[in-house]
Protein backbone atom coordinates (compact mmCIF):
# COMPACT_ATOMS: atom_id res chain seq x y z
CA UNK A 1 0.00 0.00 0.00
CA UNK A 2 0.97 3.36 -0.78
CA UNK A 3 -0.70 4.73 2.14
CA UNK A 4 1.82 2.62 4.38
CA UNK A 5 5.72 3.15 5.04
CA UNK A 6 8.09 0.08 4.41
CA UNK A 7 7.73 -1.52 7.87
CA UNK A 8 3.98 -1.23 8.53
CA UNK A 9 3.48 -3.13 4.43
CA UNK A 10 6.08 -5.65 6.07
CA UNK A 11 4.18 -6.43 8.57
CA UNK A 12 0.25 -6.32 6.73
CA UNK A 13 1.69 -8.08 3.67
CA UNK A 14 4.42 -10.09 4.73
CA UNK A 15 6.12 -12.24 2.46
CA UNK A 16 3.58 -10.65 -0.09
CA UNK A 17 5.01 -7.27 0.48
CA UNK A 18 8.01 -7.69 -2.31
CA UNK A 19 9.14 -3.89 -3.87
CA UNK A 20 9.41 -5.68 -7.11
CA UNK A 21 5.81 -7.61 -7.12
CA UNK A 22 5.01 -11.48 -6.75
CA UNK A 23 2.76 -13.73 -8.78
CA UNK A 24 -0.83 -15.88 -8.16
CA UNK A 25 -2.27 -17.93 -10.65
CA UNK A 26 -5.84 -17.36 -9.45
CA UNK A 27 -8.78 -18.87 -9.99
CA UNK A 28 -12.09 -17.26 -10.44
CA UNK A 29 -14.85 -19.07 -10.18
CA UNK A 30 -18.47 -16.51 -11.93
CA UNK A 31 -22.24 -17.70 -10.57
CA UNK A 32 -25.56 -16.17 -12.17
CA UNK A 33 -28.82 -16.50 -11.01
CA UNK A 34 -32.31 -15.63 -12.53
CA UNK A 35 -35.69 -17.59 -14.32
CA UNK A 36 -34.38 -20.35 -16.16
CA UNK A 37 -35.66 -19.45 -19.89
CA UNK A 38 -38.61 -22.27 -20.36
CA UNK A 39 -37.32 -22.12 -24.16
CA UNK A 40 -33.59 -22.38 -23.89
CA UNK A 41 -33.35 -23.84 -20.05
CA UNK A 42 -30.22 -21.67 -19.60
CA UNK A 43 -30.41 -18.40 -17.20
CA UNK A 44 -28.09 -17.22 -19.53
CA UNK A 45 -25.69 -18.75 -22.58
CA UNK A 46 -22.25 -20.09 -20.91
CA UNK A 47 -20.86 -19.35 -24.43
CA UNK A 48 -22.02 -15.74 -23.73
CA UNK A 49 -20.54 -15.66 -20.19
CA UNK A 50 -17.46 -17.44 -21.29
CA UNK A 51 -17.04 -14.71 -24.28
CA UNK A 52 -17.42 -11.85 -21.38
CA UNK A 53 -15.21 -13.35 -18.82
CA UNK A 54 -12.57 -13.36 -21.65
CA UNK A 55 -13.34 -9.99 -22.17
CA UNK A 56 -13.57 -8.65 -18.55
CA UNK A 57 -10.96 -10.65 -16.56
CA UNK A 58 -8.64 -12.44 -19.05
CA UNK A 59 -7.62 -9.71 -21.67
CA UNK A 60 -7.27 -6.90 -18.40
CA UNK A 61 -5.75 -9.72 -16.38
CA UNK A 62 -3.96 -12.27 -17.63
CA UNK A 63 0.06 -12.55 -17.48
CA UNK A 64 -0.35 -9.29 -16.09
CA UNK A 65 1.41 -7.31 -12.74
CA UNK A 66 -1.64 -5.83 -11.71
CA UNK A 67 0.02 -3.12 -10.02
CA UNK A 68 1.94 -1.89 -13.12
CA UNK A 69 -0.29 -3.34 -15.98
CA UNK A 70 -3.96 -2.34 -14.98
CA UNK A 71 -5.25 1.18 -14.31
CA UNK A 72 -7.08 0.04 -11.88
CA UNK A 73 -4.83 -0.97 -9.79
CA UNK A 74 -2.54 2.15 -9.84
CA UNK A 75 -4.24 3.45 -6.83
CA UNK A 76 -6.24 0.04 -5.28
CA UNK A 77 -3.91 -2.27 -3.24
CA UNK A 78 -3.89 -5.35 -5.25
CA UNK A 79 -5.38 -7.94 -2.51
CA UNK A 80 -7.44 -10.72 -3.66
CA UNK A 81 -10.35 -8.69 -1.93
CA UNK A 82 -9.81 -6.06 -4.52
CA UNK A 83 -9.20 -8.46 -7.45
CA UNK A 84 -12.41 -9.99 -6.44
CA UNK A 85 -14.36 -6.11 -6.64
CA UNK A 86 -12.51 -5.22 -9.94
CA UNK A 87 -13.56 -8.65 -11.79
CA UNK A 88 -17.10 -7.82 -10.40
CA UNK A 89 -17.20 -4.03 -11.92
CA UNK A 90 -16.17 -5.21 -14.98
CA UNK A 91 -18.41 -8.45 -15.92
CA UNK A 92 -21.37 -5.93 -14.52
CA UNK A 93 -20.65 -4.15 -17.64
CA UNK A 94 -21.43 -6.99 -19.75
CA UNK A 95 -24.12 -8.88 -18.03
CA UNK A 96 -27.94 -7.88 -18.06
CA UNK A 97 -28.35 -6.36 -14.69
CA UNK A 98 -29.46 -8.89 -11.74
CA UNK A 99 -28.04 -11.87 -13.19
CA UNK A 100 -24.29 -11.67 -11.51
CA UNK A 101 -24.88 -13.36 -8.17
CA UNK A 102 -21.03 -14.16 -6.89
CA UNK A 103 -17.53 -14.25 -7.88
CA UNK A 104 -15.13 -16.22 -6.06
CA UNK A 105 -11.35 -15.94 -6.46
CA UNK A 106 -9.19 -18.71 -5.44
CA UNK A 107 -5.65 -17.10 -4.66
CA UNK A 108 -4.54 -20.28 -3.69
CA UNK A 109 -6.06 -23.22 -2.26
CA UNK A 110 -6.58 -21.87 0.60
CA UNK A 111 -7.29 -18.45 0.15
CA UNK A 112 -10.58 -17.04 -1.25
CA UNK A 113 -12.42 -14.40 -1.63
CA UNK A 114 -16.03 -14.30 -2.07
CA UNK A 115 -17.73 -11.33 -3.37
CA UNK A 116 -21.28 -10.47 -3.86
CA UNK A 117 -21.46 -6.78 -4.91
CA UNK A 118 -22.08 -5.65 -1.43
Amino acid sequence: SKCLSDEENLKLYGKCNNPNGHGHNYKVLVTVHGEIDPVTGMVMNLTDLKEYMEEAIMKPLDHKNLDLDVPYFADVVSTTENVAVYIWENLQKFLPLGVLYKVKVYETDNNVVIYKGE
